[in-house]
């Protein structure tokens, strides 16, 4: 069984941490609950920081002119600056992070789809936007798995956030260890996982690491890391899934039966066509790997790219677009 590296996730303090929604409640979700044996949370509450209690009077995004502030209708109070402050200070003071996970269409935490008011008196949202402080997140890990506990309940946008959050969290061993021997061992076991997200971006990340003993290994590092979160931008496609799935076949070609075989293949044409999830001809493929013993398969994070506690098949339908 793979050993997973914890990730270190910033997650707002509302998601099942402390009462502190401006109405005094508390949000108890799934996937955080289920996470919470499996990473290193850094709750946060970014409203109570700047110093608005529990409970508090709403905060809005306001479009001023070409700025945007954050106001509290009800007192007229601005404090764009302050949480503006708080943000840029807390971000340092956290060093690094995997990822996040924030409070949905806040106006302090949201990641996107926050409503942008056209003033500070009671009027329809002209825009929307990142809230306050996830917009500093945005600036500061542009290529971190950030996401809102809203999006995470679609399956593909889930599935995407935690194999990426446990593949980042996997490449810090890299950072930490500056050894080439580390480098080869990451290529090595994510190569398929790499390949379902980006091809091309595999190939050159493997030039990267094939040249890496003749360079600097801290820009050989660098450079590799920016071609991975390249390559983990956006969703892998399951026209690129499946081809990895047939890749994975090939190594049991003369090992299998007829009706074997075409079990399989029926299987993949069912996830092409968006019956089942990707997770069920991944698990006939991982059978035959245990069954044959294929020791180089069974090293690829492909097949197990986050712990399996975490697979949830249910999906809201929504929200689906990065």
């Amino acid at each position: 069984m793979r050993q997973f590296v914890k990730p270190v996730v910033v997650v707002s303090k509302c998601l099942g941490f402390a009462n502190c929604r401006y109405n005094g409640a508390i949000i108890n979700d799934d996937l955080v609950t289920k996470l919470r044996d499996y990473v290193d949370f850094i709750p946060v509450c970014p409203e109570m920081e700047v110093g608005l209690g529990v409970p508090r009077e709403p905060i809005r995004m306001v479009q001023s002119g070409e700025e945007l502030k954050l106001m509290q209708p009800a007192t007229g109070l601005d404090i764009t600056r302050k949480m503006e402050d708080f943000a840029s200070s807390f971000l340092d003071s956290v060093g690094y992070a995997d990822g996040f996970i924030l409070k949905s269409r806040s106006p302090s935490c949201g990641s996107k789809d926050v409503k942008v008011y056209p003033d500070i008196e009671k009027s329809m949202p002209a825009t929307r936007s990142a809230g306050f402080f996830g917009m500093a997140v945005l600036k500061k890990y542009p290529n971190l798995s950030v996401e809102n506990e809203g999006r995470l309940k679609n399956f593909q946008i889930r599935e995407h956030f935690l194999t990426k959050l446990f593949t980042l969290s996997d490449f810090r061993k890299v950072k930490d260890s500056g050894t080439v021997a580390e480098l080869v061992r990451f290529h090595s076991e994510n190569k398929h996982l790499l390949l379902a997200y980006n091809q091309e971006k595999m190939r050159e990340m493997g030039r990267i690491v094939a040249d890496a003993s003749k360079k600097d290994i801290s820009e050989v590092i660098e450079k590799y890391e920016n071609r991975l979160h390249e390559s983990l931008y956006s969703f892998s496609k399951p026209t690129a899934n499946i081809n990895v799935l047939m890749h994975g076949l090939g190594y049991f070609s003369d090992k299998l039966n007829s009706e074997e075989k075409q079990f399989f293949l029926d299987t993949l044409e069912r996830y092409r066509e968006d019956r089942i999830p990707l997770s069920v001809p991944l698990n006939i493929l991982r059978s035959f790997i245990i069954r044959f013993e294929e020791s180089y398969l069974k090293q690829q994070t492909f097949f197990d790219p986050y712990p399996e506690e975490l697979v949830e098949i249910s999906d809201s339908g929504k929200g689906r677009n990065l």
